[in-house]
């Protein structure tokens, strides 16, 4: 059985000196959730297995300033970090690598212009490309006879439809059709995130989530919506997911990193402890 991997997310904007992080519902309503090298160095102690990153202001001058915040974050943690947040040339890859980082997640940029995954993976190997895909629901299943349709947990139907921008801007393309395609462009992971969910703490979207796990032989990283372990629970057991991503339930100290993993191995999940 392949060890599952808890992943916090640290969402940081680079407006004040050091970088903060942040958390809101959706995508919105941010609130303060402390510094981001604090953090990282406390999930790194309480045996978090990777940690992601992702510059939510990502400006010219976000950029510089990231660059300085995952240099300092790799001097003092020794897990995988992944890097995220309008990240849309070579360039800018190979300076976040060179930073220290190990993966870096593109979005937007891969959604607007798919042969940057290639480009990326031909240059930096698969393993380092994370594509990151936010999506939501659309129940508007009569006009979008092409679209993946899926049964919800309600014996309702819709489709998932990708969105860029932080959420702001719907693209018309589905989610899972995108995910395959996205795999075959060389991805080595997928990060999956529902806006739907994002911190609201009412579990992950087990429908979609469980769709790619089974579709794609990449690693899918479930994101959005946890609450507590037994959401992290359903998101491996039911949504099949490979690694699991969380942020509100870590930087308000409602679980520590350590109690989600003896809850799940108590549960026959097979963890790093």
């Amino acid at each position: 059985m392949l060890t599952k991997r808890i992943i916090p997310c640290l969402d940081v904007t680079l407006d004040r000196a050091g970088g903060c992080v942040v958390k809101g519902i959706e995508f919105m309503d941010l609130k303060d959730a402390g510094d981001p090298m604090e953090l990282a160095k406390r999930y790194n102690e309480e045996g978090a297995d990777e940690l992601v990153f992702l510059d939510i202001t990502a400006s010219a001058h976000g950029r510089e300033t990231m660059i300085n915040v995952i240099e300092r974050t790799a001097d003092e943690v020794f897990i995988p970090l992944t890097v995220g947040g309008g990240i849309s040339s070579i360039e800018a890859i190979r300076q976040i690598l060179r930073a220290g980082a190990d993966k870096v997640s593109v979005n937007t940029s891969a959604v607007k212009n798919p042969e940057f995954i290639k480009e990326s993976s031909d240059i930096f190997g698969a393993q380092c490309i994370v594509t990151a895909i936010d999506c939501r629901r659309n129940n508007d299943i009569k006009n979008n006879p092409e679209k993946t349709i899926m049964e919800l947990e309600d014996e309702t139907f819709a489709w998932y439809e990708v969105v860029i921008y932080g959420g702001r801007q719907a693209t018309g393309v589905d989610a899972v059709q995108w995910a395959r395609r996205a795999e075959k462009l060389g991805s080595g992971e997928i990060l999956l995130t529902s806006m739907d969910r994002d911190g609201t703490c009412a579990g992950y979207d087990i429908p979609i989530t469980k769709k790619l796990s089974e579709e794609l032989d990449i690693p899918i990283i479930a994101s959005g919506g946890v609450g507590n372990p037994q959401h992290i629970y359903e998101g491996f057991s039911e949504g099949k997911a490979d690694a699991a991503l969380a942020a509100s339930i870590f930087h308000f100290s409602k679980y520590s990193i350590k109690e989600v993993k003896e809850y799940l191995r108590n549960r026959g999940i097979s963890v790093r402890i």
